[in-house]
């Protein structure tokens, strides 16, 4: 790779960790579904108006849009809301791959490797130490740590319909899915804020909105999405998936730290044990458990 594409993959990554303290700036003064929707909203206009639409089955775009889109984010905007820190959400997030890995065991008939198998047992551990924590109420809401896990969960089911999708004859472009697709949340995600908010919330949001909230949605939508979509999906075109995947690794450590420092969320050290034991499942599904030989001196 490239020092200058290596520096726009190191940005992507900058991008996507302070994603969740943006989330969380941007839930103080709006609905978290209301604000979801707008941001969909954003990506898709005017976007649509020069994006060519993907040639793909209708099914398979209603997949994406409804379990990447809708799913992913209606339960990661609420677990914020509800009290999920953003520097810890945005590691409990990738729980996303190993669910992926289980998906297309049952799916498409994967086996499971060695290191996966290791890596989703040392991430599930993790996973049940920061539940217990939640349970003894360690700065954890429970609720808003079961809906971050339903978001990585609906990432999976996306990531299922992506396959699919990508074993097409044709391929369509990363920037034309996600462009298209986000025409789909945004009605679900409306009529969603509109019975569990109600309109007289919805419209004093947007009539008492203010420069932070609308920071938010647009880097949620231009930044986060369209720009952060778009290199990591250019890169991923240039170069092999083993390069440039493993990358996305750096993305909670980039979420915890900038939550850290601009948020002054703090984890005790039950929940550091447990992070570390997700970081490290997730290290070893993508790199395995590496030992080198000794190499005795001649």
């Amino acid at each position: 790779m490239t020092r200058k594409d290596g520096l726009l993959a190191m940005l992507v990554v900058v991008v996507w960790g302070l994603n969740f303290v943006v989330i969380k700036l941007g839930l103080h003064n709006m609905p978290p579904l209301m604000l979801a929707g707008l941001r969909f909203v954003l990506v898709a206009f005017p976007a649509i108006l020069v994006v060519a639409r993907p040639k793909i089955p209708m099914r398979l775009l209603l997949g994406y849009g409804l379990t990447i889109s809708f799913g992913q984010f209606a339960f990661l905007f609420c677990a914020i809301n509800f009290g999920m820190p953003a520097g810890l959400a945005s590691l409990v997030l990738q729980a996303q791959a190993f669910f992926t890995i289980i998906l297309g065991a049952v799916m498409f008939g994967e086996r499971l490797q060695g290191k996966q198998l290791v890596g989703i047992t040392l991430a599930v551990f993790g996973v049940l130490v920061l539940a217990e924590s939640s349970l003894n109420g360690q700065h954890v809401a429970l609720l808003g740590f079961l809906l971050t896990l339903a978001a990585a969960f609906s990432w999976a089911c996306g990531n299922i319909f992506n396959k699919k999708i990508m074993q097409l004859p044709v391929r369509p472009s990363v920037m034309s899915l996600v462009v298209w697709s986000a025409l789909i949340p945004i009605v679900p995600f409306m009529l969603a804020s509109l019975i569990l908010d109600g309109p007289a919330v919805m419209l004093q949001s947007l009539v008492g909105i203010d420069l932070v909230t609308v920071f938010s949605l647009l880097y949620l939508a231009f930044v986060a999405t369209i720009v952060g979509y778009g290199i990591w999906g250019t890169l991923l075109g240039r170069y092999e998936t083993w390069r440039v995947a493993p990358l996305s690794l750096l993305v909670p450590v980039v979420g915890m730290g900038s939550a850290a420092l601009l948020l002054d969320e703090t984890l005790t050290l039950v929940q550091l044990v447990g992070a570390a034991m997700i970081m490290a499942g997730l290290y070893i599904n993508v790199f395995g458990l590496r030992l080198r030989r000794a190499v005795p001196a001649r």
